[in-house]
């Protein structure tokens, strides 16, 4: 990645392994960055600060329960409204799966506010350490190999067509569940199983493993009664997923709920995609100004 041309002022605020990884790799870009709600020696609090910052940047996702800042690694608790009240109009603030009302306190405080994971090249290379974390941690709970076993996988959008990629080129036998034809037809000619997924039944109860990268409530009751008690769920999907949790509970199904795998399974990667992506949304500001 080819960095500033100059120094840049930066907040990083709140977020997991990713946020403090990204913290070491702004700075040796040479660029000067403050930190807080990160659980970290030089972490020091909000304050007149921030409104020197190019860029504060916000986690992924920026808010978590309560609405507070999404900051898993930190004692204290952040909220929006304090954030932005130490920044002026015209700053530039960036987070990650910015939902509409913190878009719309962000403008109201007259901000330039840019989601960075809405960013097609941070998407994409987010999805890799999803579909690596994917085989990690299918590897760990299986009682079987990925080789031969059969996986099913929902959803054939980047994280679905990556993560059928990886496990398939171990030796699974890999089907793709998804709405669209021309998925379905794409799931064909990489050599993959290929199922509609609104007519998906019977054909769950012969699956080991089962992938969801589909962010709406897709394995249901009656869905889920189809599957093997010995099976195994990954949800990959954001909040709320996409797997009835009480259903599955009642059938003594496992199902592991893991969105955020790449702050986990390889955050230091994750904090790369995220900063060429605040590094492109930068240079673009500057070319149209």
């Amino acid at each position: 990645m080819e960095r500033m041309d100059r120094e840049r002022n930066f907040w990083v605020v709140g977020g997991d392994q990713r946020q403090q990884a990204l913290v070491k790799l702004l700075r040796d870009d040479g660029h000067t960055v403050h930190l807080t709600a990160l659980e970290d020696p030089g972490a020091e609090p909000l304050g007149p600060g921030v409104s020197l910052a190019h860029c504060v940047i916000l986690p992924l996702p920026v808010t978590g329960q309560g609405g507070a800042i999404h900051a898993p690694l930190s004692r204290s608790t952040v909220t929006l409204p304090s954030v932005l009240r130490c920044m002026e109009p015209g700053q530039i603030l960036c987070g990650g799966m910015v939902s509409k009302a913190v878009r719309r306190a962000g403008k109201e405080r007259g901000l330039r506010v840019f989601d960075y994971y809405a960013r097609e090249e941070c998407m994409v290379t987010n999805a890799v350490p999803t579909a690596e974390g994917a085989v990690q941690v299918a590897m760990e709970e299986l009682p079987i190999t990925l080789h031969n076993a059969r996986v099913l996988i929902l959803g054939f959008g980047r994280v679905g067509k990556l993560t059928a990629h990886r496990m398939g080129v171990l030796g699974a036998k890999v089907t793709v569940a998804a709405r669209d034809y021309e998925d379905l037809a794409w799931a064909s000619a990489y050599g993959y199983e290929a199922a509609k997924l609104e007519t998906l039944s019977y054909e769950l109860g012969g699956m080991d493993l089962v992938v969801n990268t589909i962010p709406a409530q897709v394995l249901d009751a009656r869905r889920l009664s189809f599957l093997n008690p010995e099976a195994f769920i990954l949800d990959l999907a954001s909040s709320p997923g996409g797997v009835d949790r009480e259903a599955a509970l009642a059938l003594g199904l496992r199902v592991l709920q893991a969105p955020g795998l790449p702050g986990r399974t390889a955050p230091v990667t994750a904090a790369a995609a995220i900063r060429d992506a605040v590094y492109h949304i930068l240079w673009e500001l500057e070319e149209t100004s």
